[in-house]
């Protein structure tokens, strides 16, 4: 297809002020408010379903001391002669007192503390801490892979991708925060090492499994691991930014060679960091399951929504008048990437189900078992559903991929899908069958979505829309797929 050469690409600036500013604002505030009565509605409602299991609870123990009682005149001879053999033992009472008093603390301490109302808080602040934190993450990747691949067509998109990137920071420290604040009450083995059967395999509630994961799930991994893993990640973004602000005003190819090596070192960094950083934050959930393409899967999750993320930012500037130089064939092949990882997505879905399904372990089985069946099991396929099945028929079609309604569309349908497959990912092992989708889920990624969009408008405002001394600009902005 031809069209016009571009000789020049001038500078672009985005405001970031008035209703721009505010809308986010606002966002934040609707969703903190929602998000708050949402918690007190859970409250309530597991206060009362609380209540109703004690009232239920002493019924039954009525009715088994109304049984009890029928055959007491035929048990009064038996206890005659207990009370004649403790009259005339004087320590078989107290003896009988301790035993069952020793009963009852090991009964206590091998109870399962179901969660509690706090735990579907919590639970919810993780899910849209990590979701919302995948998106930076994808972005500052694509960046790195563009470098290092050398690549020309996704350089008018690079500001977007760095003001997605941008995220990272505040998105690192508040992930980082509630994983510290929610782990003895969302992570399972956090609390059995606690316990005084870690480590001692005579003693009641061995966790052989557990133990033998002991070197990645621990206090060191929580504390050291994490926040080292996500400020290497920061420094690297922040240095690719300085870079590439800087090669506005300097036209020669020296912040390219650095972005390059920088982008090289980041990415073989990032290839074990991340695969490690999903096993302990989100498969650690569900700590006696394991899945060896767990990473990949969670990578997949967010390369795909990173996607959309730059999508959605790239038509809305379109709206706002801006980014004209970027064209529809620049465009068009964002959403190639979009419909590619939409595939590769489901490939890993399938691949992970396949291998889990024909080995027929239950401590694999057991991971789906849970979300096909109560009240996740329309979700499971909705999942599936907005995930692949909708975006693949729509992307499929070239022109899908040029229309801005259509790529809105397919953006939003793949983003709520994927927030619906991290509410799977996450749910089922923390809140289990009282997990439900109401004003706190809703105002909590309300919350987290007008955060997410005031860092990202605010640092695109920051610099120039447009690379306008990257090496590669003019071949972007000239980019041509072909008719």
């Amino acid at each position: 297809m031809g069209h016009h050469t571009i000789k020049e690409v001038s500078q672009e600036k985005f405001e970031f002020q008035g209703r721009t500013k505010l809308i986010p604002i606002l966002l934040i505030v609707l969703g903190a408010v929602m998000a708050g009565i949402g918690s007190m509605q859970v409250k309530n409602n597991w206060n009362a379903e609380d209540a109703h299991a004690e009232i239920t609870h002493a019924e039954e123990g009525h009715h088994a001391h109304a049984t009890e009682a029928n055959h007491h005149s035929d048990e009064h001879s038996s206890d005659a002669i207990t009370t004649v053999s403790l009259t005339d033992n004087p320590h078989a009472e107290t003896h009988a007192e301790e035993s069952h008093a020793e009963e009852g603390h090991h009964a206590h301490a091998g109870e399962h503390h179901g969660p509690t109302w706090m735990t579907r808080v919590w639970a919810n602040l993780l899910m849209n801490s990590y979701y919302f934190w995948l998106f930076a993450v994808a972005a500052v990747f694509f960046i790195a892979v563009n470098y290092v691949a050398n690549a020309g067509w996704a350089v008018m998109l690079k500001r977007i991708m760095e003001a997605q990137s941008s995220y990272l920071l505040i998105g690192s420290i508040l992930l980082v925060g509630i994983i510290l604040g929610s782990k003895d009450t969302l992570y399972h083995w956090v609390q059995y090492f606690h316990s005084s059967a870690a480590g001692d395999p005579n003693a009641a509630g061995y966790d052989k499994i557990l133990e033998s994961k002991s070197w990645l799930l621990n206090n060191t991994s929580l504390f050291f691991f994490i926040p080292f893993v996500t400020i290497v990640w920061i420094m690297i973004r922040m240095k690719l930014r300085r870079n590439s602000i800087a090669e506005d005003a300097d036209k020669g190819l020296s912040m390219f060679k650095s972005s390059t090596k920088w982008s090289a070192g980041f990415i073989f960094f990032f290839a074990f960091s991340f695969s490690a950083l999903s096993w302990l934050i989100i498969m650690s959930i569900d700590a006696h399951w394991y899945s060896t393409m767990f990473s990949v899967y969670n990578f997949a999750i967010s390369f795909v929504t990173g996607l959309s993320v730059m999508m959605v930012i790239l038509q809305y500037l379109k709206i706002k008048g801006k980014m004209t130089l970027v064209s529809d064939e620049v465009t068009h092949d964002l959403g190639k990437f979009m419909f590619a990882f939409c595939v590769f997505w489901a490939y890993i879905f399938l691949s992970q189900w396949l291998l889990i399904w024909y080995s027929n372990l239950p401590e694999e089985t057991v991971y789906f078992a849970a979300r096909l069946n109560g009240d996740f099991r329309p979700l499971f396929f909705i999942n599936l559903f907005m995930c692949f099945v909708a975006p693949f028929l729509v992307l499929m079609m070239r022109n899908a991929k040029r229309s801005p309604v259509v790529l809105i569309i397919a953006a939003s349908i793949i983003l709520i899908g994927h927030w619906i497959d991290m509410y799977l990912l996450i749910m089922p092992g923390t809140v289990g069958e009282h997990a439900g989708i109401g004003l706190l889920e809703i105002g909590t990624t309300v919350c987290f979505f007008g955060l997410f969009a005031y860092t990202v408008l605010h640092s695109l405002s920051k610099a120039n829309l447009y690379p306008i001394s990257h090496p590669y600009v003019l071949e972007s902005a000239n980019h041509d797929v072909g008719p």
